[in-house]
């Protein structure tokens, strides 16, 4: 059994949820003719005194959902009436339930389930009386009887019992998550589950928020999930939300570093000259089939202070940055770390009437290279924090990069 249906035998079988829910199961009286010695007129006050579930199996059923079949033993207790004398009975009986689980009424990452098609067969039946004093017609007596009885009181334990997984299993979807001291990602479902034949998706999207409560809008349309048919579970981000994530990672102060000029007509009048590194406007991450980047802009000052205290912009360049990016998970974070690829310089602004700026691109992509990226790297350290989805930690698990999608196979 694939690891992702664990959980659900884990909710289901191991937690005892279904057991629990079938503790008081009372079974409607079974009436006999009567018209043979030895055979049972009733068997009254017939109820449940042990459940056994050795198996649990499950089948994804294309655009609907899954196909969901519990093996059971239950072992029923009551009173049986033969002629005159009455003693216990027990009755082991074997049931198969088959039920179509579906996805529905999704709205703000929560969808509800819908238990259909639900059906019960019983199995070989066991019958146990002190006097043994039972005909072989009982066994038929008691299937028909049980056959007739037993869906409409056990269906409607597995409805419950799906709806309380359901709830369990979406609270590992909708979890809040602090990301380092920058703020929270409040992770859930962009869209309903989808499954195919091969696999189940789910398409992960979340609320970005900084410390203060601002949230990072992003775009949380529903991704169109890839076909890999190698895996059982995909978890997909978008680009949009890991946008939003890095912005909220990114949060950078300026970064100011002396600079002396060996030579310097301009300068005379004026103190150090110091240089500036701002970002300006939001990064933004691009997914593209087994390759990530960034691009982003920062802004380099040159300047430096009047005697009377006024700053001097000898220059304000903006440098266009195209950024090479390395993914990985480590512990159960998503961890980005950037390198320089290309630079594009343009002129913003000079006091001192400099405008040929064509000679500094390499001194700009080195000033970049040794005092910014190292900035930005520590800043995505800290990584992504991802959600423990149906409660199956994200750690050494395989991803693929995708044209607008990180895509998780588990």
């Amino acid at each position: 059994m694939h690891r992702c249906f664990p959980v659900l035998s884990d909710a289901i079988i191991h937690n005892g949820l279904i057991q629990q829910h079938l503790q008081g199961l009372v079974v409607p009286n079974i009436m006999g003719e009567g018209s043979q010695p030895n055979s049972p007129t009733s068997i009254t006050d017939l109820h449940l005194i042990k459940v056994r579930v050795p198996r649990l199996s499950v089948v994804l059923l294309p655009g609907i959902g899954v196909q969901l079949t519990i093996g059971a033993k239950l072992q029923l207790r009551g009173n049986c009436l033969v002629g005159l004398l009455s003693e216990l009975i027990d009755i082991l009986v074997e049931v198969n339930i088959t039920a179509n689980i579906k996805c529905t009424n999704f709205e703000s990452g929560t969808f509800q389930v819908v238990t259909e098609d639900c059906l019960c067969i019983l199995g070989a039946i066991k019958i146990k009386v002190l006097s043994g004093l039972l005909t072989l017609s009982v066994n038929e007596l008691v299937l028909r009887q049980l056959t007739a009885t037993l869906p409409a009181l056990l269906c409607p334990v597995v409805d419950i019992v799906m709806n309380l997984v359901n709830i369990h299993l979406l609270s590992t979807l909708n979890a809040v998550i602090p990301v380092g001291t920058a703020g929270t990602i409040h992770y859930q479902l962009a869209s309903i589950p989808y499954t195919s034949g091969k696999f189940l998706g789910l398409d992960l999207d979340g609320v970005v928020k900084q410390v203060g409560g601002n949230t990072i809008a992003h775009d949380s349309s529903p991704s169109a999930l890839p076909p890999l048919m190698d895996r059982l579970l995909l978890l997909v981000m978008r680009q949009s939300f890991l946008n939003a994530v890095l912005s909220l990672l990114l949060q950078l102060p300026p970064q100011t570093f002396p600079c002396t000029p060996d030579v310097c007509s301009t300068c005379s009048g004026t103190g150090p000259l110091s240089i500036k590194l701002v970002l300006r406007g939001n990064p933004l991450i691009l997914l593209e089939e087994n390759k990530a980047s960034v691009k982003l802009s920062v802004l380099i000052q040159l300047f430096g202070n009047h005697l009377d205290g006024s700053i001097l912009n000898f220059l304000l360049l903006k440098a266009d940055l195209g950024l090479n990016v390395q993914v990985s998970i480590v512990g159960g974070r998503l961890v980005l770390q950037l390198a320089l690829g290309s630079t594009s310089l343009s002129l913003e602004s000079s006091d001192v009437g400099i405008s040929n700026i064509s000679t500094l691109k390499p001194h700009c992509s080195s000033l970049l290279e040794e005092t910014f990226m190292p900035v930005m790297n520590g800043a995505l350290s800290i990584g992504i924090p991802l959600p423990k989805v149906l409660r199956i930690p994200l750690v050494n698990v395989d991803f693929q990069i995708k044209a607008g999608l990180l895509v998780f196979l588990v």
